[in-house]
């Protein structure tokens, strides 16, 4: 019986042992330690910390992640291709038209990546959250399906947020008119925008049922919306509303526009260009190697 269990260790210690360092994944995602740099650390040095001082957390860091939620960790290799889309699509959009000056001073300092979605109670999905004009998470980024590159989707989970987020920066930096609040002002749902349909915000002169939550996300989802995708689509999206919504939603763009020229210097329409030319650039990228 003795010998019967000193075998049984000696077959456990074997198995343990053979679970050598030279099995594991060196690029860890969890416990960064600050010491030890891979060659997407130092891709990130060079590419977001020393031109634009952004600090973009790919790895699992407790006091980086929201305890409301149950989140996991960012894919490597997802994260790599989130990296090289995120500067090539938003930063270098804002830089091609502004200069670098701009988005150095006026981006989040910390960009941090979740693998996996974060769900509210009332059973929405949180795509991204801004903190103070300093940090921008975006969620779900194991999601991205690296032999699939689908722009939509791309901007659903991802760029869309990231000009969602830093459209709140700029307006929590420098505000715009009150005059933008008071045009939809009975119409909106605070936390019972989860129970509006597409159609009946577009009726109630939203570009999204989110934008009914409140004034800040009206305004910075009809940014969004607006560069990230076709003039075409923009057209047919406000042509569906009904007419008092068609002319809510106009009224508010026009404001959006002349807010963005005139505090930012940004122009709308030629953002938008960029990025729309950016957006088919990324479906060629070679997202998996770091050069």
């Amino acid at each position: 019986m003795k010998n019967i269990k000193w075998l049984f260790i000696l077959f456990a210690m074997t198995a343990l042992w053979s679970c050598s360092e030279e099995d594991l994944d060196s690029n860890s995602i969890f416990g960064p330690d600050a010491s030890v740099k891979n060659e997407f650390d130092t891709w990130l040095l060079h590419n977001y910390t020393e031109p634009y001082n952004i600090d973009f957390k790919y790895r699992f860091e407790d006091k980086e992640s929201n305890d409301d939620y149950n989140l996991a960790p960012a894919d490597y290799n997802k994260a790599v291709a989130l990296a090289k889309m995120t500067k090539y699509l938003w930063i270098e959009s804002y830089e091609e038209l502004l200069g670098p000056d701009f988005i150095r001073t006026y981006c989040p300092k910390v960009m941090h990546l979740v693998g996996s979605p974060a769900y509210n109670s009332q059973g929405s999905i949180v795509l991204g959250t801004a903190e103070g004009g300093l940090k921008i998470t975006l969620y779900n980024v194991n999601a991205i399906d690296l032999n699939n590159i689908d722009i939509e989707t791309l901007n659903y989970w991802y760029f869309k947020t990231m000009h969602h987020e830093f459209a709140h920066i700029l307006h929590q930096t420098k505000n715009y008119s009150t005059d933008f609040n008071l045009i939809s002002a009975s119409n909106y749902q605070s936390s019972s925008w989860v129970n509006v349909t597409d159609q009946e915000a577009l009726n109630m002169g939203f570009v999204s049922p989110y934008a009914s939550s409140e004034t800040q996300e009206d305004f910075v989802e009809i940014i969004s919306i607006y560069v990230t995708h076709s003039a075409a689509y923009w057209n047919s999206l406000v042509g569906s509303a009904s007419a008092d919504g068609q002319e809510m939603i106009n009224q508010k763009l026009a404001l959006v526009k002349d807010y963005l020229i005139t505090t930012w210097g940004i122009d709308l329409d030629a953002l938008r260009d960029i990025v729309q030319r950016r957006s088919q650039d990324v479906l060629t990228m070679d997202l998996t190697t770091l050069n």
